[in-house]
């Protein structure tokens, strides 16, 4: 059984920055209030015919190759996390493939939303670990602003998410100083529909229609109370799974990044953890909620400020839609 290992992160965010006092020109909402119930200040949203999700992600893409020492030719596979692709169908992950130049290897989506790199991530591990493959791209990235409700009824959600991608490359490694130790995914559909988008659906007479769009059927619904009771528990849940499965303790993490859902979610669970603030990544400030794209861009931000060095234990964790929710144990 071979090992897997992250050799190469990048990321890419678009251009427009998206600023509390913006949203307050048209919605019924303040930069104090934003600031209170999630913690961001600003966040980054695309620019229409300039910005699509495979443009941004090819961009993330060749920084990772770049960093991991190695040219499109060099990768097997790829795994695309993401629930706002540029077309219902087919998948991102060939328009990613074809931007690249890689013909020929698989590609494959998923669609698991804030957990979507993790789950991501888990599955190329598999490959690796099987000898299936020796290098594979994962890609998480969202352009989420396209689907806000940037009205006051909608400001709840349309103050949270954001867009952005953000890639690594997961190799075949032979040492157990860098390795990724143990992946671990969670879902529990009862609650699908606390953070759901129900339009376009492919269970109505049509996909999408005119009374569809005047109920506003395809914008974003979430629960935030239940999102964050859940979420809470969840997180603290499958960190506590992570650890135990490798005989480790929260002392002995050296760097966490949670799923960027919200600072309050990632504050409680530092303080029931116990950690300073040196070991928890958090970039929410300044992105926003990215959905599968916020634990891969964190990670590339982690290592150009020179916050991961090797053989350091690092803890992925998210929790979202579905609810799904997961973790991730690796030794950098």
């Amino acid at each position: 059984m071979y090992k897997s290992k992250i050799t190469g992160v990048g990321h890419y965010v678009p251009d427009r920055i998206i600023t509390n006092e913006y949203l307050s020109t048209i919605m019924d909402t303040n930069d104090a209030w934003i600031v209170e119930r999630t913690g961001i200040h600003e966040r980054r949203w695309f620019t229409p015919g300039k910005d699509t999700l495979a443009s941004m992600s090819v961009n993330a893409s060749k920084i990772a190759l770049e960093r991991a020492g190695l040219s499109n030719k060099d990768i097997d596979f790829i795994i695309f996390a993401t629930i706002t692709p540029d077309y219902f169908l087919p998948g991102e992950g060939v328009l990613l493939q074809r931007e690249l130049g890689m013909q020929g290897i698989g590609a494959l989506d998923i669609r698991n939303a804030c957990s979507g790199f993790i789950y991501a991530l888990s599955i190329a591990d598999q490959f690796i670990k099987t000898g299936m493959y020796k290098n594979i791209l994962v890609v998480g990235g969202e352009i989420q602003s396209s689907a806000l409700d940037k009205s006051d009824e909608g400001r709840s959600s349309a103050v949270i998410f954001a867009d952005g991608a953000g890639a690594v490359v997961v190799s075949r490694s032979n040492s157990e100083k860098s390795a990724i130790l143990s992946t671990h995914l969670h879902a529990d559909g009862d609650h699908a529909e606390e953070l759901y988008c129900s339009s376009p659906s492919s269970c109505q007479e049509v996909r999408i229609s005119t009374e569809m769009i005047d109920r506003g059927d395809f914008f974003l619904k979430m629960n935030g109370n239940a999102v964050f009771k859940h979420a809470v528990v969840r997180f603290a849940e499958v960190i506590q799974e992570a650890l135990d499965a490798n005989g480790k303790t929260k002392h002995d993490i050296d760097l966490l990044v949670p799923h960027q859902a919200n600072l309050r979610i990632s504050n409680y669970i530092q303080q029931k953890l116990g950690l300073p603030d040196e070991k928890v990544f958090n970039n929410i400030m300044y992105y926003g909620n990215t959905t599968a794209g916020t634990i891969p861009i964190a990670l590339s931000e982690a290592f150009e400020q020179g916050k991961l060095k090797e053989g350091d234990l690092v803890c992925l964790a998210a929790f979202g839609s579905g609810f799904t929710w997961a973790s991730a144990l690796l030794n950098w």
